[in-house]
């Protein structure tokens, strides 16, 4: 597996906030925790900035994404707004979360609750050619829901 190195600061009045880490051997993202002063609640249909208390600095060629955690998904309605939020090897400020409640109830934030995940990926920059024409494909522009629905969904239905 391929390693870089992830230089991290913490922001003054972050030093209690643990850095992020990999929970588990096979985790592909870090946890990303709150540092609020004290607790913050979304409401349903709100959503919120919350701060990390870190800064990151990543090799060029790098990114950060930073995706939702399923866990706040499936239990609360809580996601990201804007994602995955892409961090760019360039940026030098404090990641912030764009939080929303999706949920039907109030959802309550303590400083150092886990609030999202960061997967480091690799950037591929593209070589971009303007052309007259692109090239066929049996595809051509058909966007979405050109496929339809599957044979098992349709026999579902017929049965109904």
């Amino acid at each position: 597996m391929e390693k870089i190195k992830l230089l991290i600061e913490r922001v003054k009045g972050a030093e209690d906030i643990p850095i992020p880490d990999y929970m588990t051997k096979g985790s592909s993202g870090m946890d990303l925790v709150a540092c609020i002063d004290d607790v913050t609640e979304i409401n349903p249909g709100e959503f919120r900035l919350i701060p990390t208390g870190i800064k990151i600095e990543l090799p060029e060629g790098y990114e950060a994404q930073i995706r939702p955690r399923s866990g706040l998904a499936l239990k609360h309605g809580v996601t990201i707004l804007n994602s995955p939020g892409t961090i760019d090897s360039d940026y030098r400020g404090e990641i912030k979360v764009i939080l929303i409640n999706f949920g039907k109830s109030k959802f309550i934030i303590h400083r150092g609750d886990r609030i999202a995940q960061m997967v480091i990926s690799r950037v591929w920059k593209a070589d971009r050619i303007e052309v007259a024409v692109l090239n066929k494909t049996l595809r051509g522009d058909g966007g979405f829901g050109h496929t339809g629905i599957n044979s098992l969904a349709k026999s579902k239905r017929r049965e109904l």
